[in-house]
Formats: structure tokens, C-alpha cells, sequence
């Protein structure tokens, strides 16, 4: 097995080090921002980096490089050049909340997905977790992270929304996440576009227009960018299937065509 130090004893890292420290990975250690960093790649097969985005390149540049440590940061928004000089160098982004170490170093021990770069190192990690890799190029990375966040961040972010909103009429959430759940299993088992319902789904203008004047100014412009994605989403489903009905039509009609009339 690997051993493996991390700067950054923060939710990424304690959860990393407890899933791969769980696994017989070798753990030398957290070091922190008050830390001489200046050897943190001595002794060890990987140094992780699990710092703040805008800390990764400040610190990588502070660790004197060894030409036998793979340096690997965490972040999913930056590509391989954040580690500067570096011989050995990779990426590791997991798919998944970590809110706290022990809930975190469970899920990465569940299966995810892992977007990786650079270095074998990177892979390795992932397959001693049981997850799944992608390859992501440095120059997909920021628009990959942005789909990530709006998976996971921006959802949250709604659902803030929706207690907002359900607090004013004496509701609380947990009465609305059943209809949450189901809608995230719909979209697993179908897509995007067949698990789209409602209003914007069925051209209601009306309910859309009610809902906006019930609602208090300040909730209005998120409420509204939420329909504005959901109509384009019912757009593009409209179009697809109008497409798919006239694909069938056709292909019924030439294989009519096709068939000899009984006399």
C-alpha cells in the first residue's frame, strides 16, 4: 500500500484520510496552514492537497518538489498547472458531498464517480475506494466543475428556497422532499426531459404568473430563473418528441409501403 500525507485537515481531507486509512493506505499525517510545508513530500508516495481552491498553487510552490512523491490536489475546477513544478502530479475530484469527515470518508468508499488527471496515482486512489473514474482535460475542468456544482450546490440552494417559501404558508421542508426524491429518481430511471412535470412543462402561463404574485418580491428573480429552465428543458422535450413521433410515422409509412397487397 501507499503512504500518503495531506495538507489540509478540512472536510475533503479528514474524509479522504479516513477512507484510504480504512483501506491499509499508510497515513503519515495532516499538516496546516501554520506548518513549514517545505518538506511535506519527503518520506512519502503522495502528498494530497486539500486546500481551498485559490490556496492550491501558493501551496504546491511552497513544497520543495521530490522526484518520487506524486503531488495531487482535489480541487475539480483547476487543472494540473496549479501544481506547478511538480514531476508527479495529478487530480482527484470525487462527485460527492463530504460535509464532515465520517459521513464523507463513507461516501467515498460508496461507489462514486472520481474525475481524474495527470498521474496513475490518481486512478489508484479511486479503484482502492471502489469508485469509478472519468478523464477530465484541464481545459474542461472549470465548465465539468460547474455542472457539479449545480448538481449538488445549486440544489441545496433550491431547497433553502423552498423552506423559505414553505415557511409562509406554516409549512416545513420535510413535507416537500418526498416530492424532491421522487423527482431525482424519475430523472435516474427516465431523463431530464420524460421526468419533467408541471406548469412549465404543460404551457400553464397562468399558474406561473399566480405563483410569482404569491410570492414575496425577494424570492421572485430565483423562482423565476428556475421556470425559465424548466420551460427550455419542456421546449427541448416538445421538439424531441415531436421529432421521434415523425421518425416512427415515417418508418411505419415506408415499411406499409414495403408490404405486398393481398389479392
Amino acid at each position: 500500500m501507499h503512504s500518503i500525507r495531506i495538507i489540509g485537515p478540512g472536510r475533503a481531507g479528514t474524509s479522504l484520510a479516513a477512507a484510504l486509512s480504512a483501506r491499509g493506505w499508510e497515513f503519515a499525517g495532516f499538516l496546516g496552514r501554520r506548518d513549514d510545508l517545505t518538506n511535506a513530500a519527503r518520506g512519502v508516495d503522495v502528498l494530497v492537497i486539500a486546500t481551498p481552491d485559490d490556496a492550491i498553487a501558493e501551496v504546491a510552490a511552497a513544497v520543495v518538489p521530490v522526484v518520487t512523491t506524486t503531488v495531487v490536489h482535489l480541487s475539480g475546477s483547476l487543472g494540473l498547472d496549479a501544481l506547478g513544478a511538480h514531476p508527479l502530479r495529478a487530480a482527484l475530484h470525487p462527485l460527492v458531498p463530504l460535509p464532515n469527515g465520517e459521513v464523507g470518508a463513507a461516501r467515498l468508499g460508496s461507489g462514486v464517480t472520481f474525475a481524474v488527471a495527470g498521474a496513475p496515482i490518481a486512478r489508484e486512489i479511486a479503484a482502492a475506494l471502489g469508485g469509478r473514474t472519468v478523464e477530465v482535460a484541464d481545459e474542461d475542468r472549470a465548465a465539468y466543475h460547474a455542472a457539479a456544482c449545480i448538481a449538488a450546490n445549486h440544489i441545496v440552494a433550491l431547497l433553502g428556497q423552498v423552506e423559505r417559501v414553505a415557511d409562509e404558508v406554516g409549512l416545513d421542508l420535510e413535507s416537500f422532499l418526498p416530492l424532491t426524491r421522487a423527482a431525482v429518481d424519475d430523472v435516474a430511471a427516465l431523463g431530464a426531459h420524460a421526468a419533467l412535470t408541471g406548469p412549465a412543462r404543460r404551457g400553464d402561463w397562468a399558474t406561473l404568473s399566480r405563483h410569482l404574485d404569491a410570492l414575496p418580491e425577494s424570492e421572485r428573480v430565483g423562482y423565476q430563473a428556475g421556470a425559465a429552465l424548466a420551460t427550455r428543458l419542456a421546449t427541448t422535450a416538445t421538439a424531441t418528441a415531436a421529432a421521434t413521433e415523425a421518425t416512427t410515422a415515417a418508418t411505419a409509412e415506408a415499411q406499409s409501403d414495403s408490404v405486398p397487397a393481398r389479392v
